[in-house]
């Protein structure tokens, strides 16, 4: 269990965050969560559990709404609380699919209304202000109220942390554009519920299908596989408290659907926990734009406001990799069709053309190596996949700084290749590399460390240092 380490408090210029209590170590676990809802991500419904995320091509289908898929009995079973209603909707569409952040609004609907109490059981309705005295973050988080957080394990120390009602939903600072996409999402919602629709009418006031599917919009949290790939979308409350940084000092990793909260550096007491909303793949602009229109806040990290990086990602002659920009929409296209003849054949073709005035640090020359690397990997050109990989590891070194997860999965993924072309000496070297940052991101006792910890004794019983 955890220790009290953490409280809620006023960031200045930010609303709520929070910060530390006390001085939390590199790698030290802060937090960890199961979801208060979550669904599975439209693109990966036939090939992930709809129970504990798993993934597999021969998974079993839910026989009445056909798109429900478990890997197991016990996985159904255990799914089928949060799935009984929302299966009737899914039969009801069929054969169309509702958006994730429908089918997720839907899953918070009909759990927000089953788990009403009446005020014997849990209490009237509370919220905090924003000027309410920090809380702090003990042991376990329960929900004792729909809209009302607490914690704590006995009703003699359950506080309020954070409530559905005190999400943001940010409809003011929106363009009359994404106003006018949310009320056709809340039309597709309506169909959608059918005649589960007078759940609606018994949500509290201010809490009406527009305002929830703002909050849940700006406050849900992408679901990531052990290759950080985005298989789900959850609402995680508590976590919904952390605010952004460009160079955070915590990082969020996902088992399943359960969320661990780690420290990636020494934070000190009263400092504030960050995690970084956006990818740092990309320039300043582009970060700035991206927080803006999905969040609603100008980022004023140092590292935007010093456009630290940002030579070297657009590094380069400009007319070449605007063209490169430009064509990495098609090129991701092909990539979830899993065309992968065609995506090797037009990237080589780009990579090639613009060899001798773009560098591989430039962002759209690496994103561009990853994806070739990629239809390399399933069109079984292991060699040529590594080539790419080799060229993708020290951009990745540049940009993601010791330590962070996405560069302990490259060094994976090239140490496999290492690993399978029989380079031992590499691929010992590699493993060792994403096993020194997984420690920190990922624990010793997660999947994905554990299997770099397997890899690793095989290299090393194979060069005979067992």
């Amino acid at each position: 269990m955890m220790a009290m380490n953490i409280e809620r408090f006023v960031s200045e210029g930010k609303g709520n965050g929070l910060r530390a209590l006390r001085e939390i170590k590199a790698g030290e676990v802060i937090h960890s969560c199961e979801p208060y809802a979550f669904c599975i991500a439209k693109d990966f419904l036939k090939t992930a559990c709809h129970s504990c995320l798993k993934r597999d091509e021969s998974l079993s289908r839910c026989s009445q709404c056909k798109t429900a898929r478990y890997c197991s009995v016990q996985c159904q079973k255990q799914a089928w609380p949060d799935h009984k209603r929302e299966c009737k909707c899914l039969k009801r569409l069929q054969p169309r699919i509702p958006t994730d952040s429908v089918r997720l609004l839907t899953r918070i609907i009909f759990k927000l209304v089953c788990d009403i109490r009446t005020p014997a059981e849990s209490g009237p309705l509370r919220t905090r202000s924003k000027s309410a005295s920090p809380l702090k973050l003990p042991q376990g988080l329960m929900l004792l109220h729909p809209f009302c957080f607490q914690l704590g394990q006995s009703e003699s120390d359950q506080e309020d942390l954070y409530s559905i009602a005190e999400h943001q939903s940010h409809l003011a600072d929106m363009s009359e554009e994404k106003k006018e996409g949310l009320g056709h999402l809340c039309t597709t919602l309506q169909l959608y519920l059918g005649e589960e629709n007078h759940d609606l009418s018994q949500l509290p006031p201010g809490l009406d299908p527009v305002s929830l599917l703002a909050r849940v919009t700006c406050n849900c949290f992408s679901i990531s596989d052990g290759e950080l790939q985005d298989v789900g979308v959850g609402l995680y409350p508590s976590m919904s408290l952390l605010n952004h940084d460009c160079q955070p000092n915590c990082v969020m990793i996902f088992e399943g659907k359960r969320l661990t909260l780690r420290a990636v550096r020494l934070i000190r007491p009263c400092e504030e926990l960050t995690i970084s909303y956006t990818d740092i793949l990309a320039t300043s602009k582009e970060r700035r734009s991206h927080l803006q229109e999905q969040y609603h806040f100008l980022c004023q990290c140092t590292r935007c406001t010093t456009e630290d990086k940002d030579c070297d990602m657009l590094a380069g002659e400009k007319a070449a990799w605007t063209s490169l920009r430009d064509a990495i929409p098609h090129m991701e296209q092909l990539q979830s069709e899993q065309r992968w003849e065609e995506l090797l054949k037009e990237s080589q073709a780009l990579l090639h053309r613009y060899a001798d005035v773009v560098p591989d640090r430039n962002i759209y020359v690496l994103r561009l190596l990853d994806l070739a690397m990629d239809a390399c990997i399933s069109l079984g050109d292991y060699e040529t996949a590594l080539e790419y990989g080799h060229r993708a590891l020290e951009p990745y070194k540049l940009y993601y700084s010791d330590p962070h997860p996405s560069r302990a999965v490259e060094l994976l993924r090239v140490g496999k290749l290492q690993h399978y072309l029989s380079r031992l000496e590499e691929a010992q070297g590699t493993f060792t590399q994403a096993y020194d940052i997984m420690k920190v991101t990922h624990g010793t006792d997660h999947a994905l460390t554990n299997e770099v910890r397997r890899k690793l004794s095989e290299c090393q019983a194979e060069l005979g240092q067992v």
